[in-house]
């Protein structure tokens, strides 16, 4: 019997003596900024555990953002699309500085939100931001599912109706914008993606504005994924978000910010890879839970997919 306490604790061998999967990083296609760990809502099972308290990971200020965007430039990489997560990046008070610097240096900008009254004090720059660069402005607003129950559940009481609200004013006003659902165990991903364009109103496409993420259960023991698991699965280590991607925070007390292999994975020494691009190129091992649950077996990625399928009802 395997003493699943050895599990995900060796980066490059697993619990039962096989060698652990690992990714290189192909191309830079996006890399992510984490606004600060600060939220204004406290969901069960969220990635990093963002709260009204939680500032493990400081705001992110213009000045932590430009190194990086001129690193971009100089060394000629393919990135085009600069992300913006948290926490709840708008309740960072340099939120509409950093999307500015960003969008002036000609790359696009998608900014995850849980649209949860943070909004509405920033819908004067908003819609200043949306009319001077279109498209260019990207906005994913996170509804965690198409019945009240569910989302209130994850987010807290009272929250599905007011963010539903602030997803009718971004029609509204025609902003590019995308929601983040995530399906039930055991739920089918056509009957999730039925629900959200019932609810909405409008055709959802898994790609670009309709992101499905798996459930994520934090205390559910995962297989490890080794080298072998590529061919079972029929997967690949390209398909991965840290093979194209790359995430950018800054620890509370922290002068320089460093560099991450996703998302998902804040507070992971291990999984640090420098305070800079070129030192952030070094392969990853797939030492996390996460990143059997999240990427290789539940397929999910951060970034919107270059091919878009069109949902057939």
């Amino acid at each position: 019997m395997i003493n699943t306490s050895l599990k995900f604790s060796d980066p490059l061998v697993t619990a039962k003596g096989e060698e652990r999967a690992y990714v290189d990083l192909k191309e830079l296609n996006t890399l992510w900024f984490n606004t600060g760990s600060i939220c204004n809502l406290t969901c069960q099972n969220c990635y990093i555990e963002s709260s009204p308290k939680n500032d493990r990971l400081s705001f992110i200020t213009p000045n932590d953002v430009s190194p990086f965007l001129k690193e971009i430039k100089e060394q000629g990489l393919p990135t085009s699309l600069i992300g913006l997560t948290g926490g709840e990046p708008f309740a960072n008070p340099h939120i509409i500085q950093v999307i500015e610097l960003i969008l002036m240096q000609g790359f696009d900008v998608l900014v995850l939100t849980n649209a949860y009254k943070v909004l509405k004090k920033h819908q004067v720059d908003l819609l200043n931001l949306k009319n001077e660069y279109q498209d260019k402005f990207k906005l994913r607003v996170s509804l965690d599912h198409y019945t009240k129950e569910v989302h209130e559940k994850e987010r807290g009481e009272n929250t599905f109706e007011e963010t539903l609200q602030n997803i009718a004013w971004l029609k509204e006003h025609n902003f590019s914008l995308s929601i983040a659902g995530r399906t039930l165990f055991k739920e089918p991903l056509d009957l999730a993606v039925l629900g959200y364009e019932n609810l909405l109103k409008m055709e959802l496409r898994i790609g670009d504005n309709l992101i499905i993420f798996p459930e994520m259960d934090v205390l559910h023991n995962v297989p490890e994924i080794t080298t072998s698991c590529w061919g079972i699965l029929s997967k690949k280590p390209t398909d991965q978000m840290c093979a194209s991607e790359r995430m950018i925070i800054k620890k509370k007390g922290e002068d320089k910010a460093v560099v991450m292999p996703c998302t998902l994975l804040a507070y992971d020494t291990q999984f640090e890879l420098g305070h800079s691009l070129k030192d952030a190129k070094e392969r990853v091992y797939l030492n996390h839970p996460f990143c059997a649950k999240f990427c290789v077996l539940g397929g999910a990625s951060c970034s919107p997919k270059i091919e878009e399928k069109k949902h057939d009802n």
